[in-house]
């Protein structure tokens, strides 16, 4: 049985605070992918619910089209561990910095081209093929790109102030919801998700947009330096041949992944329910207007970044434990009343539910950001944080969005599906109770 290598208690980080421009770098660079990352997440998810079986399946009928079209959106779920692996490798053997901008590019790029990608009317049976492919692109990219963004964060951190740092990819998933609720919003309301405008054109507008955000976040990125960590780590190896940090981490820490996965499978299975399922399944069972939903999913943004970084920022001062638990078992609780509070029609009630769980999912998520960095050693980090991260998103996140569909036809009706995200918060609980607090530990030990 192996016994697993852990960073002792001792300094935080990085003892020198850098200069506010640096700072502001810091933020900034770490935010932009995993903005780009769910921005792209949601509007994909959207597109595939409103246009896709139509532009890249037009002879499969509606419901296989629908079905096939949401099957290219769990590619990239297939492929996120994949990525981890390769790009965890690669950050950790060659740095962060390097990395960031790799995952960035291929990422961003993909998005701009599914926009541009023309359909099966165009191109035939070409169009769904190049879809799957940039799918399956950008889930590599995906798989990477949140760990690095995590510990670039983290590790130019100063002393008690990583959550306060780590807190900026959180912030960006969650900003991103909203930019895409928004973004589609103004189609809707410029040319309506039914027209032959929407059909042809307008669902590309929010993929192309996307561009901007990579430009914003590629400059920024290439005016970064390597973490003070990693730099120190580099310098102090020895010539001995390493070993692949995927094997390594499975030798030295195997607990420790196991739990962190099992941790982030309940919150990752609350993100997707309340910001892919909700939104069909209000306009779809409820009868809701789209606008209507997109409007509570902004709101419902704006709360959850508020609680996520402040969830973030006070994990310094009492722990990443505390409020990930928190979240976790107030997520089981309120899994439990939202269908039976949302099937009431009122369109209240419906915002009501909506906004409390994406708020709580804030209190749960924001401390992540520095939590599950602190959970690896420097020389296997990358590869740890992303894996454990992006199969928690496999399990939860796509596992319960299979499971959406027979659960709510069942005889229970949706109130199975909230049974079962309390069941998977549950799991997140008692895999939370194996871990250790991590403020204090310090990230520098190999």
């Amino acid at each position: 049985m192996s016994t697993e290598v852990l960073s002792p208690p001792s300094p935080a980080g990085p003892t020198g605070t850098p200069d506010r421009a640096a700072v502001r770098r810091i933020n900034l660079a770490s935010m932009a992918g995993t903005t780009i990352e769910y921005y792209d997440y949601f509007i994909y998810g959207t597109a595939a619910a409103l246009v896709f079986g139509k532009v890249f399946f037009p002879g499969a009928g509606a419901v296989v089209g629908a079905l096939a079209a949401f099957g290219t959106f769990a590619v990239v779920f297939v492929f996120r561990p994949v990525g981890s692996v390769l790009f965890g490798h690669i950050g950790d053997r060659l740095g962060r910095k390097r990395t960031l901008i790799l995952t960035l590019m291929m990422m961003g790029l993909c998005t701009v081209a599914v926009g541009l990608l023309p359909g099966a009317a165009t191109i035939g049976v070409a169009a769904p093929i190049l879809l799957v492919v940039l799918r399956a692109v950008q889930g590599l990219a995906v798989g990477g790109e949140w760990a690095g963004a995590a510990l670039f964060a983290s590790e130019n951190a100063p002393d008690g102030r990583r959550g306060r740092f780590a807190l900026y990819p959180q912030v960006g998933a969650t900003l991103a919801f909203a930019l895409a609720a928004a973004t589609f919003l103004a189609v809707d309301l410029g040319i309506g998700e039914t027209s032959e405008a929407f059909v042809s054109w307008g669902w590309r507008v929010p993929f192309v947009l996307s561009a901007l955000l990579i430009g914003v976040g590629l400059w920024v990125r290439l005016r970064t330096t390597e973490t003070p960590v990693f730099t120190a780590a580099a310098a102090a190896r020895t010539s001995t041949p390493r070993a692949v940090p995927f094997l390594e981490v499975w030798r030295r820490q195997p607990r420790t992944m196991l739990l962190a996965t099992g941790l982030t499978t309940g919150v990752f299975a609350s993100m997707s329910i309340a910001s892919v399922y909700l939104t069909s399944y209000a306009t779809s069972s409820l009868g809701m207007s789209t606008a209507g939903i997109l409007v509570i999913d902004i709101i419902g943004s704006v709360a959850t970044v508020a609680i996520t970084a402040a969830a973030a920022v006070l994990s310094d001062r009492f722990g990443r434990r505390p409020f990930v638990l928190a979240g976790c078992i107030a997520l089981a609780v309120w899994s439990l009343v939202l269908f039976p509070l949302i099937d009431t029609r009122s369109p209240l009630a419906i915002g009501t539910g909506i906004v409390v769980l994406l708020g709580l999912i804030g209190l749960a998520y924001g401390p992540l950001g520095a939590y599950l960095p602190e959970m690896f050693s420097t020389r296997h980090r990358y590869t740890g944080a992303g894996l454990s991260y992006n199969l928690g998103g496999v399990v939860g996140g796509a596992g319960i969005l299979v499971a959406a569909a027979p659960l709510a036809a069942s005889g229970w009706g949706p109130i199975a599906l909230g049974l079962c995200m309390a069941v998977l918060l549950l799991i997140s609980v008692g895999c939370l109770s194996g871990l250790p607090e991590t403020r204090d530990r310090s990230l520098t030990a190999e």
